[in-house]
Order: structure tokens, then C-alpha cells, then sequence
């Protein structure tokens, strides 16, 4: 059992540095210099792997924020919708940040002229290193005990306040390290075979356990902070089943293209 504590803070004298934002930070760093790393390694163009983690990131950050206001607290967003900006108020939804980024990818490749071909070096570069960043992102989410899960008494429980409960934040955390490391050595095995393969296989390993461990989740009635459901799924469930549906599409694609 892990004890129960909160490390939402560090105060670098006037300075507050919010722990969850540290962590995410951190893991778009490492990831980022892993990615531009591995594209001078397999001599792809280091300078496309900055642009489109640029896209990315901002993509990512405007779906994270709208998928929360739709479908997370839309009542209050429609009351204040001015506050939809105000990102440092706390409410993104990873979800959202998929589709964000995906939709960044496709405005990216359309301003470069870039075909789905040519992406796919760049879509399995990002994505190995995606996860390391995950990892070590979701471990903000951890510290700070962000995604509070129903009681249990296994043993990778933290002992919240009133019980024992599963601690999301921590088992992603653990998700994108294991996912990163099993890419990472299978990496040059993969690409041998046809570009894309990375990150078809890992993100559909992601979302087919992100889609069983929100089962996981509390309730918002249960605790602070628990997930809504649509229909008795969460909508990360929802945006996972569409994703799969999305994927099974992009192999299709990826396997009618020629290899490389």
C-alpha cells in the first residue's frame, strides 16, 4: 500500500513551480531530444521531428482543453466560456490532446506537402518517444493524485483519505515506461519490416489498455476528481473505441504502401 501524500508545489523563493506542470514539461523535453536523436540516427531530417513536435504540442494543448470543457464540465464552460483559455486554471483531457495532435499532424503535413509515406519515419520516431514522455509526464499526475480510482486493497493502491483507492495517474505513469521499453528494443526489428508499424502497434497496445484501466476510475460522486460517464464508459473510452476504429483505417493505408 502506497502511502497517501500531495507534492502539488515547489516554491523556488516568490516562485511557485506546480509539480504536475514540472513533470509534463519535463517528459516533452526528454521526449523531444530522444526523437531528434533517434531521426539523426536512422538519418532522418531532425529539423522536420522539431517542427512537428511544435504542431504537436500546440494542437495538443487546444483538443486537450476543448475535450474537457465538452465533455468533462460542460455546464460550467458554457456559463464561462472565457475560462476555456485559462489553461493554468487546471482541466485537459489526454483524449483530447490525441486528436489535437493528430489534427496538428494533418494541417502540418499539408502545409509542407508531405504524403502519408513520408510521415510514416516520422510517426514511429514520435511515438517510441512519446511514451517515455508519457511516463514521465503521468508521474505528475501521480504526485499530485489526479485521477482517483475506486477502493481496493491491491497492492499498488495509495491509501487516500476515507480508503485505500486505485491511483490512475500512477498506472499510466507505469503504461508509457513499459510501452516506450518494449518499442525501444523492438524499434530497428520493426522498421526492418515497414515504417509505421512503431506507431501503429504501440498506440493501439495504449489505447487497448487505457480503454480496461478507466474501468478503474471513480466516480465524481465517489471522490473529487472522478471521471463522468457517457452511456457507463468514460470519454476516454469513447475517444479509445473511435481511435482503434481510426487505426484499423491506418493500417490498411500503412500496409498498401510500398516499404522503404
Amino acid at each position: 500500500m502506497i502511502p497517501f501524500f500531495e507534492f502539488e508545489k515547489i516554491m523556488v523563493g516568490s516562485i511557485t513551480i506546480h509539480v504536475w506542470g514540472l513533470m509534463v514539461a519535463l517528459g516533452t523535453g526528454v521526449a523531444t531530444f530522444y526523437a531528434y536523436k533517434l531521426a539523426g540516427r536512422y538519418l532522418l531530417s531532425q529539423a522536420i521531428v522539431l517542427d512537428m513536435t511544435i504542431w504537436i504540442l500546440a494542437g495538443a494543448f487546444i483538443g486537450a482543453r476543448l475535450f474537457y470543457a465538452i465533455f468533462y464540465e460542460p455546464a460550467y464552460f458554457m456559463a464561462h466560456p472565457e475560462n476555456i483559455i485559462k489553461i493554468w486554471q487546471g482541466g485537459l483531457a489526454s483524449s483530447g490532446g490525441f486528436i489535437g495532435a493528430l489534427s496538428a499532424i494533418y494541417l502540418f503535413a499539408k502545409a509542407r506537402k508531405l504524403k502519408f509515406n513520408d510521415l510514416l519515419p516520422y510517426f514511429d520516431i514520435l511515438a517510441v518517444s512519446l511514451w517515455l514522455g508519457w511516463g514521465i509526464g503521468r508521474i505528475g499526475c501521480f504526485l499530485t493524485h489526479l485521477h482517483p480510482g475506486k477502493i481496493t486493497n491491491f497492492f499498488l493502491a495509495v491509501n487516500y483519505p476515507g480508503g485505500a483507492r486505485f491511483d490512475l495517474g500512477l498506472y499510466e505513469s507505469i503504461v508509457g515506461f513499459i510501452i516506450f521499453t518494449i518499442f525501444a528494443i523492438m524499434f530497428k526489428r520493426l522498421i526492418k519490416k515497414r515504417w509505421g508499424l512503431v506507431a501503429l502497434y504501440s498506440a493501439a497496445s495504449y489505447l487497448i489498455i487505457r480503454f480496461f484501466l478507466d474501468f478503474l476510475r471513480a466516480l465524481p460522486e465517489e471522490y473529487p476528481g472522478g471521471d463522468v460517464r457517457y452511456w457507463a464508459l468514460t470519454p476516454a473510452q469513447w475517444a479509445a473505441l473511435a481511435a482503434l476504429g481510426g487505426l484499423g483505417l491506418m493500417s490498411i493505408k500503412i500496409f498498401k504502401t510500398k516499404k522503404i
